[in-house]
This record gives structure tokens, sequence and C-alpha cells, in this order.
């Protein structure tokens, strides 16, 4: 990975103590050396984005919860997508929801994919650790 992708963060959006502590400890695991950034609700996340300017590294990948208190994921999703600094940055539904109803939502706002969360703590950690893979060393990022 290009030093480039390596000093830009990874925002995670996360409210669930327990979700979040299995994310940072896979990411951990596989030595991610992306720095994190964590919103834990909606109200954070939407804050995080607005106050973002040229002067911050772009994020190399969003994972955002959808099930959040204060503002809903589809409406952070939806100030992401309408903001020129997150408007091309992936992000990854990462969430408890099943729902059709849910998953069609969050794509037709701009959810580059759409991940239900595993129950089980081993599967949890191997979707965090395929993540990251796909993310930072499949996927090609677009350069801003």
């Amino acid at each position: 990975m290009s030093t480039d992708l390596l000093n830009r963060p990874i925002i995670l959006v996360e409210d669930n103590p327990i979700d979040l502590d299995l994310t940072l400890r896979a990411f951990k695991g596989r030595r991610l050396l992306n720095p994190i950034e964590v919103a834990r609700d909606g109200e954070e996340a939407v804050t995080m984005v607005n106050s973002w300017d040229e002067s911050n590294p772009y994020p190399v990948l969003v994972l955002l919860d959808l099930k959040l208190p204060k503002i809903s994921g589809i409406e952070v999703l939806k100030c992401m997508r309408g903001n020129k600094y997150f408007s091309k940055i992936p992000i990854v539904v990462l969430t408890s929801s099943s729902e059709e109803r849910d998953v069609k939502l969050a794509y037709d706002f701009g959810a580059n994919s759409y991940i239900v969360k595993p129950v089980d703590f081993d599967k949890f950690i191997d979707m965090a650790k395929n993540i990251e893979i796909y993310w930072n060393v499949i996927n090609k990022p677009y350069k801003q």
C-alpha cells in the first residue's frame, strides 16, 4: 500500500461499544497502519463531515452503522454524499439490519457496499479483516 494511503484515515461510525471494540481489534490484528477516526453516533458523524476541510487527508474508507442514536445512518450517508470531501469516498454500511428496505435505502443514497454484521465473534473478526484487505489492498481508490 502506498504511503499516501497509509496516512489517510478510516472513519468508523459505530455506537455499539462491543462492535466498536471488535472492529478495532480486528484492524489491530492485521497491523492496520491507517489512523481510525471514530464517531459514536450520527450527530458526531455529521459534525465530523461538516468540519472536514482540505487540510485533513481524505478518508480512504467509511464504515457506517445504520442504527445510530441522534441521527440515523441513512441521514449520515446523505450528508456524506452531499459533502465535496466525502462524495467519492467508499462507504461501507456495516449494520445488524438485514431488512430489504434498509439495503435499498443505503444503495439509493450512495453506499458502495452493504454488510450485515455477523453475530459470531470469529466471523465478525474475519469480516473486519476482509473489509480492510479489500478496501485498502485490492481496491484502487480515487485520488482527490
